[in-house]
């Protein structure tokens, strides 16, 4: 997949950013596909600069379109299961200062699911307003982490070599963890 996205955006260079973006944005909205391999293609293909800003603009877009999208189609469903749970009913009536700043420190951890965040203030009480700029500016340190990590990766330094060690052994003892739970 990833070659094939590679390969699409080299092939049609005139239009490669706007294509970028438009993944991006679908990314977004599925929910399930992590952005770091978008953003691996972007700064192979657009360089770290260039790449850095299509992948936060594609991210941005991506997270306001998915969020109207989200309070269009599950803010009912929503409601009613969450009905017999107080905290969690709670938390999704947070508004103003306190849902902004909510959002906005859940964005500046690089490894939160952003559709997570997103689906969770979609159906909350925040406002589109509040959601946009908390959103917008969480992303900003969230993804300078994620591309230095992916560009040290994608050019194979020692570092890039050092966070695949870690992450390689973090998934290992995940692993190891869960087996060992589900055979006892």
């Amino acid at each position: 997949m990833q070659l094939y996205l590679e390969s699409l955006l080299s092939t049609y260079s005139q239009i490669a950013v706007s294509l970028s973006v438009l993944i991006s944005i679908v990314v977004s909205i599925l929910g399930f596909i992590p952005s770091t391999f978008v953003t691996a293609i972007n700064l192979k293909i657009f360089g770290l600069w260039e790449g850095t800003i299509i992948s936060f603009l594609g991210e941005a877009i991506g997270a306001i379109i998915s969020f109207v999208l989200y309070r269009k189609g599950f803010n009912r469903i929503v409601e009613q299961k969450v009905s017999k749970y107080p905290k969690v009913q709670r938390l999704l009536h947070v508004t103003g200062k306190e849902a902004f700043l909510m959002v906005f420190s859940l964005r500046l951890m690089p490894f939160v699911p952003s559709s997570i965040v997103t689906f969770l203030s979609a159906v909350g009480k925040i406002s589109l307003f509040h959601f946009f700029i908390a959103s917008t500016l969480g992303k900003i340190p969230a993804l300078a982490i994620e591309v230095y990590s992916t560009y040290q990766i994608v050019t194979w330094t020692k570092q890039g070599k050092f966070i695949l060690l870690c992450i390689s052994i973090f998934l290992l003892v995940y692993g190891w963890r869960k087996w060992r739970s589900i055979s006892k």
